[in-house]
């Protein structure tokens, strides 16, 4: 009984060293919000963003999103990638549109919990297209709409 139960604990053990995030992992359909302060020469704007991506295995997404800076709401396209590490962080790159026209391109950092089924961000820089550099404080928050149990990979 004891030789069983320790060769349990042993393969459980194993079994969570080996388990780790990977981009191919991260892929299906996210909703997602961010909110913060965007820092402008007039004062800070506060912002919020409600949203959903498709991602793939490769990395990439699209998606659709509303947003609210400061009060002025809008309907945006998103596209960009996402590179996911074994230790469960990753890097995504956002570009934003209305209307086909880029707005902006956001960079953040992630980290991957609950499974690869939540994922936490905060935004690294922002960049308008003429290549200026807006500093914000934005936090996101993600959740896989069908969530899967990755424990069994």
């Amino acid at each position: 009984m004891a030789l069983c139960l320790g060769l349990t604990v042993a393969a459980a053990a194993l079994n969570s060293e080996t388990r780790h995030c990977s981009t191919a992992g991260t892929a299906g359909k996210w909703a997602y919000t961010y909110t913060g302060t965007i820092s402008t020469p007039r004062g800070p704007l506060q912002a919020a963003v409600v949203g959903h991506f498709r991602s793939d295995a490769a990395g990439n997404l699209t998606g659709h999103q509303t947003r609210s800076v400061g009060g002025s709401s809008a309907v945006e396209d998103i596209s960009g990638t996402n590179s996911v590490n074994a230790n469960c962080t990753s890097k995504m790159t956002i570009k934003v549109f209305v209307d086909g026209q880029l707005q902006r391109t956001a960079v953040g950092a992630v980290v991957f919990d609950r499974n690869m089924n939540h994922a936490r961000a905060i935004f690294q820089s922002l960049v308008l297209p003429d290549g200026t550099n807006v500093p914000v404080v934005l936090t996101a928050n993600n959740s896989r709409l069908f969530p899967r149990d990755h424990r069994r990979q």
